[in-house]
């Protein structure tokens, strides 16, 4: 079944659909790319059986240089990711505060694509690597691409694009020796932050949960910088945008992150093509903050830095709309690689404020796809092309696709009266807001507050819950605890003393320092929103190990797995061996998983049925393992009648979170909402 016919064509399908093509079938034969036939693929061509290869053998020259030229140069950053097809429906008008034609009327469908991305790792590295992530969306509107580039955090490591260069130099390989691959628990990476503290604010959100999200249908993407909207008055407002997951926003542990790493490097592509192909499509919905033009100095931050955030309680988020992703891309490289993404795509309506981060992110993307697709013309490959018409005197260069038949190419002219025309804003044409620019040239901040590098962190911490402090403490311990200079070390919890004394202390026993002796400011505010304690929580998608061997109760498991999937619980039948697994009944179940195929981490829960094997105490080494981790990880475990032998029960085991199945007529529902809390922070 192919998954992407399943959804009705919209513009933007309809407009790849003359580039999709099928190389293989019944009426396929291989030919040349100039169109001539292929009579032998597999054998060079060499003088005399035992001879040399010969210089004529066109056939090999083309298939070989065309295998050697496959791969455009990654990204700098952000070249692991993965991308998916969708729309985007408006709920609510934005006409009062923009002209975009895409948020006009309630209901309109916009068609987009999707980018998800590691920042620090290479292609080839893993998908839950603790890092920032980021969330492009390319909406293909009737005025043009406007291209959203989010992370997962809302806010960014740097206030300046000048340190640009530097951060990401910072974090990545020792240029010596290339590694650590994916991660900041390095030298480099901690040296710089305790040298810019401006990144403190941003360092607390990568080490917090945040940075190991479960899911990319689970993580939230803020935009970071702060546009404007101009609606067709003329009047301007400040805007920053979130995309808020309908799943709410969940995460790994810092031991599950780093074993699903090497267990499943794939996990969260393969997470979103699953749930992508099951119908479970990821949803998110689109909210704004809006500043009046005349509010822009009222809040104890500057609103166009980016190393703060706005707070919800202080400037709430309208929802506006929803994103859904229903559709995976036909080739990964044709669509995913060569997709690119330039925050100056811009339509009417929506426009830059001056936002130091925001200004030069202007010139960086354009500039870096220069280099990695070499050629101007990288918008016009069908993943980036947008759907309105494009007419402009743009000529020749790499790449070039369409076909240009003018004799006229330039601008103003008589012989084409002076086509392609310019279009009045009126008419839609973008028409920059006027807004004054006075003063010295200077590189000095905006404002005094851009240097205040503590206080939004301090109140980060104090927003947290006690497992999520606990966990930052253990993330923080982690990165700076494979840091080698003893001074970077020392250095850093000094830092981190200004955000929380006791954590900075907690971090200093644990990495083998001396503790700080300095305190942290004076901030004693809190938000419930920054607390992913407090995002939605569901059973639905949670994944679900189901272990089981012959001789289950066949009546009890089949109404559990019933309840599963009524509730929206995907599962996995996970046995010895790939063989069906009976009941005492005669119900047989066909196992899709092995112990050896599978790992505890990849489930968010496990139902524990056990029962007879060929291997009887292999087979139970297996499910004791499983039970343990997912015990150790505070995840919802549930026991059939059968299981109980599995539980790890004792005096210091409180079982919070064990649901089992003796005696209780409502299991399969207790399960189910058990799994739906996801963690058992209480656990012991």
């Amino acid at each position: 079944m192919d998954q992407n016919k399943q959804q009705p064509m919209n513009r933007k399908d309809e407009q790849l659909e003359p580039f999709r093509k099928r190389n293989t079938g019944p009426d396929k034969q291989m030919t040349e790319e100039s169109g001539m036939k292929v009579a032998n693929d597999q054998k060079t061509l060499r003088a005399g059986n035992r001879g040399p290869l010969l210089m004529q053998d066109f056939h090999f020259y083309k298939k070989q240089t065309h295998f050697n030229r496959e791969r455009i140069p990654e990204k700098v950053v952000h070249a692991r990711g993965f991308g998916a097809y969708g729309d985007f429906e408006l709920y609510e008008s934005m006409q009062d505060y923009t002209m975009a034609k895409f948020l006009q009327e309630p209901g309109k469908k916009t068609p987009a694509f999707v980018r998800f991305s590691n920042f620090i790792g290479n292609k080839g590295s893993k998908d839950t690597a603790v890092d920032i992530r980021g969330f492009a969306v390319k909406f293909y509107t009737e005025e043009g691409n406007y291209d959203s580039l989010a992370l997962q955090f809302p806010v960014f490591i740097l206030a300046d694009a000048m340190k640009f260069a530097d951060v990401t130099h910072a974090a990545k390989p020792n240029p010596k020796t290339h590694i650590p691959q994916a991660t900041v628990a390095h030298d480099s990476f901690w040296d710089y932050v305790v040298n810019n503290p401006e990144s403190a604010h941003m360092v607390m959100w990568v080490m917090s949960m945040r940075g190991r999200p479960r899911s990319w249908r689970m993580m939230e993407g803020y935009p970071i910088n702060t546009f404007r909207f101009v609606n067709a008055e003329g009047v301007s407002t400040f805007v920053r945008f979130v995309w808020k997951p309908k799943l709410g926003v969940h995460s790994l542990l810092l031991d599950e992150a780093n074993l699903i790493g090497g267990v499943d490097p794939d996990f969260h592509r393969r997470d979103l093509i699953e749930a992508i192909e099951s119908g479970a499509y990821p949803e998110y919905e689109l909210g704004v903050q809006l500043i009046a033009n005349e509010d822009e100095f009222k809040f104890d931050f500057d609103i166009l830095d980016d190393t703060k955030l706005w707070p919800e309680e202080e400037i709430p988020v309208k929802i506006i709309g929803k994103l859904t992703l229903n559709r995976l891309v036909d080739n990964f490289f044709a669509e995913e690689e060569q997709s690119a993404f330039n925050p100056s795509n811009l339509v009417p309506g929506i426009e830059f404020s001056n936002d130091p981060v925001l200004q030069g992110r202007s010139f960086a993307y354009r500039d870096t796809e220069l280099y990695r697709q070499n050629s101007a013309n990288y918008e016009e490959l069908p993943v980036n092309r947008p759907i309105a018409e494009v007419s402009n005197n743009f000529r020749d260069s790499y790449q070039k696709h369409t076909i240009d038949t003018d004799t006229v190419h330039y601008h103003n002219n008589s012989l084409a009266e002076n086509t392609p025309a310019e279009i009045p804003s009126e008419e839609g044409g973008y028409e920059n807001y006027p807004k004054p620019v006075e003063g010295q040239v200077t590189r000095e901040h905006p404002s005094d507050s851009f240097e205040d590098y503590y206080t939004q962190a301090r109140i980060f911490w104090n927003s947290l819950s006690l497992p999520e402090k606990q966990d930052l403490v253990e993330s923080f311990s982690y990165h700076l605890g494979s840091v080698k200079d003893e001074g970077i070390r020392q250095k850093n919890v000094e830092m981190w003393a200004n955000v929380d004394q006791e954590m900075a202390s907690l971090i200093a026993a644990n990495i083998g320092v001396e503790k700080p002796n300095n305190s942290h400011v004076q901030e004693e505010r809190s938000y419930p929103s920054l607390s992913q304690l407090n995002s939605p929580h569901s059973a639905m998608t949670q994944k679900v190990g189901v272990l089981i061997g012959d001789g289950f109760d066949g009546e009890e498991v089949k109404n559990t797995l019933e309840t599963l999937q009524k509730n929206g619980v995907t599962f996995d039948i996970v046995s010895e061996k790939l063989g069906p697994v009976t009941a005492e009944d005669g119900t047989a179940l066909q196992p899709n998983k092995t112990f050896m195929t599978t790992h505890p981490t990849l489930y968010d829960a496990i139902y524990v049925v056990g029962g007879k094997s060929g291997n009887q105490l292999k087979f139970d080494q297996y499910l004791m393992d499983f039970v343990r981790m997912q015990y150790v990880h505070m995840k919802p475990i549930g026991v059939a009648s059968s299981g109980h032998a599995y539980l790890l029960q004792g005096e210091q085991n409180n079982m919070a979170g064990v649901v089992s199945a003796a005696d209780n007529a409502d299991f399969a529902a207790q399960f189910v909402e058990a799994i739906a809390k996801k963690r058992y922070w209480d656990r012991t």
